[in-house]
């Protein structure tokens, strides 16, 4: 990676997307957690640890992070962005899911709020098909250049067809009714999910936000995650481990319920399953 070395601090979210945390591990960052609340990153002990040490970058997901599903607030961004310039650290914004808001306010990038300062990210992805394996930067263009000239000597060459396939997507218009449709899709598998938790696993602590792929359950005490996905199998039901998404440590009560892939009938089984299989630790 163009902005580390080895031994380099590195802020993420805690708990923030697994595959960031593998690629800075193979790059031998020293990664520093900053936990997530409902409304974002907890600003309060960013700024504490900022006064140990600055990072090279702090990787972010804003809006309706992967796994969590929680949404940065206003004040918080703005926040975020002032420390930025104040410290002189990189702003690395992942939004592949931004554009997924089934209701609610949109809240500004934090790239708007300090573009000298953000590498901005996203994709299209999730907004046109699985297969178009593409996504893309906005920065500063000395940065993005050198990115490009790295991007180039790791896999020589993009892949033209997934390239194309966007460009004819937007050209003709296509995308903002995808993303309408999209969001008819969605809504309500977000609002099956939320409702089945509060139906099945009232207990449980969920994250409740407007958009997005995920939501997120913090079990109750005394309940691991570990074992609800061995309980969990006694159902056939398939559950991510929490774990992988801390850097840190920590996550044994975490669970990420993805829910755009089922409809809400398959959505309040599976809750229903979820609950029987915490159930079975709790025995």
């Amino acid at each position: 990676m163009h902005l580390l070395n080895p031994g380099d601090v590195v802020f993420t979210e805690s708990p923030t997307y697994d595959r960031t945390l593998t690629l800075l591990r193979r790059h031998k960052a020293t990664i520093v957690g900053i936990p997530v609340e409902s409304d974002g990153v907890n600003v309060e002990i960013l700024e504490s640890e900022l006064k140990k040490r600055v990072p090279k970058f702090f990787y972010i997901s804003p809006d309706f992070q992967n796994p969590s599903g929680a949404v940065c607030s206003g004040a918080k961004r703005q926040r975020i962005a002032e420390l930025a310039e104040q410290y002189h650290f990189w702003l690395v914004e992942d939004a592949p899911y931004r554009l997924l808001r089934y209701r609610g306010k949109e809240e500004p990038t934090l790239f708007s709020l300090a573009p000298n300062r953000t590498l901005y990210m996203s994709s299209f992805t999730k907004l046109i098909a699985p297969g178009v394996r593409l996504g893309y930067m906005v920065g500063d263009a000395d940065v993005l250049a050198k990115l490009s000239k790295i991007a180039e000597d790791t896999y020589i060459s993009p892949v033209y067809f997934a390239h194309g396939i966007a460009y004819e997507w937007c050209r003709r218009g296509h995308l903002p009714p995808q993303i309408e449709r999209l969001k008819k899709l969605y809504a309500p598998r977000l609002e099956a999910c939320l409702a089945a938790i509060d139906r099945y696993m009232p207990e449980a602590k969920a994250t409740r936000p407007d958009g997005g792929f995920f939501i997120s359950l913090t079990l109750p005490e005394g309940v691991k995650t570990t074992d609800v996905r061995h309980a969990a199998a006694k159902h056939n039901l398939h559950l991510t481990d929490g774990l992988a998404f801390f850097p840190n440590g920590g996550g044994d009560r975490f669970l990420r319920l993805p829910f755009c892939a089922l409809t809400p009938e398959q959505i309040d089984e599976g809750v229903r399953r979820l609950a029987e299989s915490v159930k079975d630790t709790s025995q």
